[in-house]
């Protein structure tokens, strides 16, 4: 029904339920108006749009006899300047600033608190009900203007709430607005007596997800933080209250999310939220960008837990390619060292080689497995571990990650255990030969432990599968390489092999280095600042912080040092001339 004068009066008149009412009025008028004038003025490009301000103008001017008397005059004053600029058809951003100042003077003048903002987060389950029993009748239970009622309402038809079009720019507040007030010249009842403030804020928050907005945010994760970020933005250089509150309810799509998976992060952003919302329209402006800021890195760290989403098949192919680099080189050190005894004519110590090895394979796994207790044991400093052990991980991998470094260290260990094994047997001691094993095996273990570890910590708990099933593929595939080098005398081709495994390595080291510097934020080891220009890349680990960007930036220039040094010590031929690895015997 259309709001009239006399059923308005017959609600409660105190001055901050007056306050209320007129703000929203007033507010709405603007956003009405903007919608039906062209941007310049001086021309109407929906009518019915105009129409509806001037009502909302008019609907205001009721509520002026119940405000605080020190602002009854002026605000008096102000909606007659709004009601001059609309018959003029000024430009939208003046009747916008008029209406502003309205607004801003009944704030002052209450207290500065006039929007009834929720004190939790709206219930979406008590939403769906109370649309279903207050609203569906005329809006339809799809909200598509279609209910069993809509066809006999005088004036427009209900709203589509189902349109992403006519949702896209409403704000929450203006849909609270509206389900408070009504909307004069329409079907649409006020229901401020009728619903208390939580009701209607879990109304408003239902009637949203309808378009689409809310509800299925899994999809849409990073939208919804670029929106939030945006909305804080404009709100921190309005001063905004009721942009501020747009943002946080922004965020609530989110929050459930958050919450599930950083509970103390969720109620930290909450908490900046309403500290914010408090202190936007007072604070002064190094507060107010120190709150911002300190929203702004929680937002960050939100949208690493809700948006990133490692891929399978990525962590899939990093951990084979792990398995079987590693693999590999255990393999070539363990047949020079079977080589060696052979041509020294010391076959039958083979077992004592063996036996280092595979005790070598043992103590690797007790390691992993007291890592795995460490994490356990520590878990307020998880993160901080995994960020260590992330960087340490770059580091290794960035050392190794060039197939001609990597080949000369592999040759000089090479040398180093041959001059072991030479020693072990002048010596005659089994135990000598099996630790000279169990040392080169044991380093190939400890390296692999490392990179496993860190690959798992940046991935989740969802990404333990792929990576398990790219260890048990990488093992298949290792088997069938020591068959054909053992079994058939095989040469593989080293040249292509180092190439490739050392990209991924490198890859992996650049991942491991932005994920490393995140988990360090996350536990508060290091401090983290955004940068609205930075890109956001989660599957290379590149995050829009100064921070991240710094050592990746470092890491990229010692890459490209790191090959320039490469290609003029060997001149130009960095890859050996395609040598292939010897048959092992």
């Amino acid at each position: 029904m259309a709001l009239l004068p006399g059923t308005l009066r017959a609600q409660a008149t105190d001055s901050l339920s007056a306050a209320r009412r007129v703000v929203a009025a007033a507010s709405l008028a603007a956003r009405e108006y903007s919608l039906g004038v062209a941007p310049g003025g001086g021309s109407i490009t929906l009518p019915e749009e105009v129409n509806e301000a001037k009502l909302f103008i008019e609907q205001a001017r009721f509520d002026l006899p119940f405000l605080p008397a020190r602002v009854r005059v002026a605000a008096d004053s102000d909606l007659t300047a709004l009601t001059q600029l609309v018959a003029r058809l000024a430009p939208p951003a003046e009747v916008e600033a008029r209406s502003g100042r309205l607004i801003g003077g009944i704030s002052a003048a209450v207290g500065g608190v006039v929007e009834p903002l929720p004190a939790r987060p709206p219930s979406l389950a008590r939403g769906a009900d109370l649309y279903r029993s207050q609203c569906a009748e005329c809006h339809g239970l799809t909200g598509r203007g279609d209910g069993r009622k809509a066809a006999g309402l005088k004036g427009p038809p209900p709203a589509n709430l189902a349109d992403p079009l006519v949702m896209a720019d409403v704000a929450p507040v203006d849909v609270f607005r509206r389900i408070t007030i009504g909307v004069p010249g329409t079907g649409m009842p006020e229901f401020e007596q009728d619903l208390p403030i939580d009701d209607r804020w879990a109304l408003t928050a239902y009637v949203l997800t309808m378009s689409g907005r809310a509800g299925v945010v899994q999809a849409a994760a990073a939208d919804v933080f670029t929106a939030v970020r945006r909305q804080l933005d404009s709100a921190v250089a309005q001063r905004s209250e009721r942009l501020a509150f747009n943002a946080y309810l922004t965020f609530e799509q989110v929050e459930t999310d958050v919450r599930a998976k950083q509970s103390r992060l969720a109620s930290r952003l909450e908490d900046g939220f309403a500290t914010l919302r408090g202190r936007i329209a007072a604070a002064p402006p190094d507060e107010l960008t120190a709150l911002a800021r300190r929203l702004l890195a929680d937002l960050e760290l939100a949208e690493r837990v809700v948006a990133d989403r490692g891929s399978r098949a990525n962590l899939f192919a990093q951990s084979l390619i792990l398995m079987v680099r590693e693999g590999f080189e255990a393999i070539l050190i363990i047949g020079a060292l079977m080589a060696f005894l052979t041509r020294a004519g010391a076959s039958a110590r083979r077992r004592e080689v063996a036996r280092g090895a595979w005790g070598a394979v043992a103590a690797s796994v007790v390691t992993w497995a007291l890592v795995q207790f460490l994490f356990r044991i520590t878990p307020a400093q998880r993160e901080a571990i995994e960020g260590f052990t992330m960087l340490l991980a770059m580091v290794v991998l960035f050392y190794v990650s060039y197939w001609l470094l990597s080949k000369i260290e592999v040759a000089r260990w090479n040398a180093f255990v041959k001059g072991k094994m030479e020693a072990a047997l002048s010596t005659g001691s089994g135990l000598a030969l099996a630790a000279v094993a169990f040392l080169a095996v044991y380093r190939e273990g400890f390296e692999t432990i490392l990179f496993y570890e860190a690959l798992l910590s940046s991935s989740g708990s969802s990404g333990i599968a792929p990576v398990l099933a790219g260890i048990g593929a990488g093992a298949v595939v290792l088997v069938g390489v020591y068959v054909a080098v053992i079994r058939s005398g095989l040469r593989l081709p080293m040249k292509p092999f180092f190439a490739v495994t050392s990209a991924v390595l490198y890859y992996m080291a650049f991942v491991f280095a932005g994920k490393g510097i995140a988990e360090l934020q996350t536990a508060g080891v290091l401090s983290l600042t955004p940068v609205s220009w930075g890109p956001r890349v989660p599957l290379l680990g590149v995050y829009p912080t100064v921070e991240s960007l710094l050592v990746q930036g470092a890491l990229l220039v010692l890459a490209i040092g790191a090959l320039v040094w490469v290609r003029l010590s060997v001149g130009g031929e960095p890859s050996g001339g395609g040598r292939q690895a010897p048959a092992v015997t």
